[in-house]
């Protein structure tokens, strides 16, 4: 294994975070929160760090093209989320809002994998420039640092696709275009007007700016932290909460079909199969739910809905975000929630779970098993989109449903 090169991205990853914390300075200002000197230790702590993990691991000459195999770009990878949750911990406990470094260590990496889980029980009494940190660790880890740093790495005259794919959040590596640069520089611009554009829709609905990027962070990463013990619901407002639906959705669909949309290729949505899917599921699991919750007389009809499609976008995104008590729910629409959280959102998006284009694949492999034992002699190949899948790419499919489901269980 190259060391030079792991120890060199790492520390340029870890330079990268050092100056994102700088971010919520204004906010810590602005609202005198009294949390900044913790912020500002732990920027230079880390950019110091990582600037010299940089600058000692750095060749001489950058002539020479550093490619990146898979030993090294899985290497990169791990590591990278495990020095960004540490190093990411130091605003929490240089501030004093969680001084156990577990716990911090916990609620950082929670963020970076949006994960949402949390050891905060009060969040609204945390110091407003540590809250935002906390959200913005979900839109840091929602593209993915290591996705940012891919498109500049021709500056180091690395090749990153070997990196690209061992973060990639789907069965394969979509390349928008021959350079992975552009492809990483696309995405992230993708990320960034749907982010503005939550953002301004927020507020319009009558969140300040703070809640609007807070919230609009753990939207667009599916990662769900609130800045408000009640999440959602404290702001009791069906506008925002039709916003934040919408961009739900779209976050836990693939973000290289949203560059193919704004390009004006719009049949792209209707041709692909895991996105008609998605939506199918959301609609089908959110109707059953709302005639379930209206049956229970916990809300009219059209609240029933909104809860119900709210939720079942939160839950199938894995954002977390809520606006009601499932557990009021009956017993059928907890079990639809719980294997929508199994399914996930589709590859290349910022969602979790299994995946909708894997379970697709699974479906139609396990039919096409079915068939093959009635016609022994049929060829009948598993397609997607009117493409055939490769073997290769299904046992792969296959080996991750598995090794998915012990984990789970």
């Amino acid at each position: 294994m190259n060391y030079r090169i792991v120890i060199q991205i790492l520390g340029l990853i870890l330079t990268f975070l050092g100056l994102a914390m700088l971010v919520p300075l204004p906010f810590s200002f602005y609202y005198n929160s009294g949390d900044h000197l913790g912020i500002i230790y732990s920027s230079i702590i880390t950019v110091s760090v990582g600037l010299s993990a940089f600058l000692s691991m750095r060749r001489k000459s950058l002539d020479a093209k550093l490619d990146i195999r898979p030993k090294e770009g899985f290497a990169i990878v791990g590591l990278a989320w495990i020095l960004m949750s540490a190093f990411g911990s130091l605003p929490f406990m240089l501030s004093g809002a969680i001084p156990n470094f577990t716990d911090a260590y916990f609620e950082t990496m929670s963020g970076f994998t949006t994960t949402g889980a949390s050891t905060l029980t009060d969040v609204e009494a945390v110091s407003k420039g540590i809250i935002f940190w906390r959200s913005f660790t979900h839109w840091l880890g929602g593209m993915g640092i290591i996705v940012l740093s891919i498109a500049i790495l021709p500056f180091l005259g690395v090749a990153g696709m070997q990196l690209f794919k061992a973060e990639v959040p789907g069965p394969t590596a979509d390349k928008l275009t021959p350079r992975i640069t552009e492809t990483a520089k696309i995405l992230w611009g993708v990320y960034l007007l749907l982010t503005a554009l939550q953002t301004v829709l927020l507020i319009f609905g009558g969140m300040n700016l703070f809640d609007s990027l807070c919230h609009t962070f753990g939207t667009i990463a599916t990662g769900g932290f609130s800045i408000k013990n009640t999440s959602v619901a404290y702001y009791h407002s069906p506008f925002i909460e039709y916003v934040i639906i919408i961009f739900m959705v779209l976050s836990g669909m693939s973000f290289s079909m949203h560059y193919n949309l704004l390009r004006g290729h719009a049949k792209s949505f209707f041709k692909n199969e895991e996105s008609r899917f998605f939506i199918l599921i959301i609609l089908v699991s959110s109707l059953i739910i709302t005639f379930d919750v209206f049956n229970l007389k916990i809300a009219n009809l059209v609240d029933s809905f909104r809860h119900s499609l709210f939720q079942v976008s939160s839950v199938i995104t894995t954002t977390g975000y809520g606006t009601s008590d499932y557990e009021q729910w009956s017993i059928s629409s907890q079990i639809i929630l719980l294997l929508l959280m199994y399914i996930g959102g589709g590859a290349g998006s910022t969602a979790g779970g299994m995946k909708v284009v894997r379970v697709q694949l699974l479906i139609k492999f396990a039919y096409s098993e079915i068939k093959r034992l009635i016609h022994p002699k049929a060829v009948i190949p598993v397609r997607i989109n009117g493409n055939p899948v490769d073997k290769t790419i299904m046992t792969h499919i296959s080996v991750f449903f598995v090794v998915y489901i012990m984990i789970a269980t």
